[in-house]
């Protein structure tokens, strides 16, 4: 019997088995896919570093997470600066002074501030309701427009009016030059990709791949004294409450014979007129000069329970109010816990995610 039965070998599981290990407990990590890392996974294509489920920028203003995370990996000083491009038009992203040059030809904050100043003055949004009335109170109707609407609509498969406000909360806005969409002192993509990251976080535990868990512990009941579930919480109790909804994300992939095809690692479109949410060029990752390229589009699309992967939880009323259903069923249920984005339904940056996974090992070992 091992001590910790680990569900899912992403980035809270792994963190959480290394720790595990540490102590001197014994882990089995299971999978259901053909590999470990999760959505983190990067796989060597044309010698890239494939992102295989979408860009993935490590970035903190957490030193302590910084120092844990490069125990695993070198870091190379990217920046995410990513383009939008909207009909023929290209902007840079987040909303900066950059952005505002483009859209209406001036120069100074003060030119921008009064812009904005002058499309919300009409709008009477006292306190936002939803994702439409933040962005237009934040940038006006004009940025809303042509960045936000169509692409966060596509992105969402939902109305904006029907979008909690605080989604866009994580864009930030400037009114100065600086195309660095983060606002965290440590940022970079390790040198060599993620799945290196796992592969050393994972050291000393058993692992098993291509493992569905509700297959494998009915076969293994007595398999782990204490179980960690990274998965859908929704789905570990058969959907008792009714399904969570989630966004998916479908990735179409392909190598390209020429050296470098958009010239960013990330550009988002955002009409609605194109299928796709972004493009992204992974060689630009880690400053590539690779005679090849690889590039991935990414299509958005709706989860449907047991038939696609889910990736981003959608927290509106409805859904929260459902999860903290299923939340009062974990609490209740004895020697399973629950962790990561899926298990937590919560959307988690990287550094987050390793916090939580530290806190959970410290209550638990």
């Amino acid at each position: 019997m091992f001590d910790f039965l680990i569900v899912g070998a992403g980035l809270f599981g792994a963190v959480f088995a290394h720790e595990a290990v540490k102590k001197g407990k014994s882990c089995l990590v299971i999978d259901k896919r053909a590999h470990i890392g999760g959505n983190i996974y990067t796989e060597p294509m044309e010698g890239i570093n494939v992102h295989k489920y979408g860009a993935h920028i490590f970035h903190t203003s957490d030193e302590s997470v910084w120092t844990y995370i490069n125990q695993f990996a070198e870091f190379n000083h990217y920046i995410n600066s990513p383009i939008a491009v909207y009909g023929d038009e290209l902007y840079n992203l987040p909303f900066n002074m950059n952005t505002f040059s483009k859209m209406w030809g001036i120069r100074t904050p003060a030119e921008a501030q009064k812009i904005i100043s002058e499309q919300i003055k009409g709008l009477s949004i006292k306190e936002p309701r939803n994702l439409e009335e933040q962005a237009l109170k934040l940038v006006g109707r004009d940025v809303y427009e042509k960045l936000v609407k169509e692409y966060t609509e596509k992105q969402w498969g939902r109305p904006c009016n029907e979008l909690p406000a605080f989604i866009i909360n994580r864009l930030p806005l400037r009114f100065r030059y600086d195309n660095n969409y983060f606002n965290d002192r440590y940022q970079g993509i390790p040198i060599g990709g993620y799945t290196q990251i796992i592969e050393k976080l994972l050291d000393g535990t058993k692992i098993q791949l291509n493992t569905d868990y509700f297959e494998f512990i009915k076969k293994h009941p007595a398999i782990a004294k204490q179980t960690l579930y990274t998965g859908a919480i929704d789905e570990f109790f058969n959907y008792r409450f009714g399904a969570l909804e989630y966004r998916s994300v479908r990735f179409e992939t392909e190598v390209l014979e020429c050296e470098n095809y958009q010239g960013n690692a990330v550009v988002n479109f955002t009409s609605k007129k194109v299928p796709y949410t972004r493009i992204i060029e992974h060689k630009h990752f880690e400053f590539g000069e690779q005679a090849k390229t690889v590039i991935s589009r990414e299509f958005s699309t709706e989860w449907e329970a047991r038939t696609s992967e889910p990736y981003y939880p959608v927290n509106n009323e409805k859904n929260t109010a459902l999860y903290q259903q299923y939340q009062q069923l974990s609490s209740a249920t004895e020697n399973v816990f629950f962790g990561g984005r899926l298990g937590l339904y919560k959307y988690l940056d990287m550094d987050k995610v390793i916090v939580l996974a530290l806190k959970q090992a410290r209550a638990l070992l």
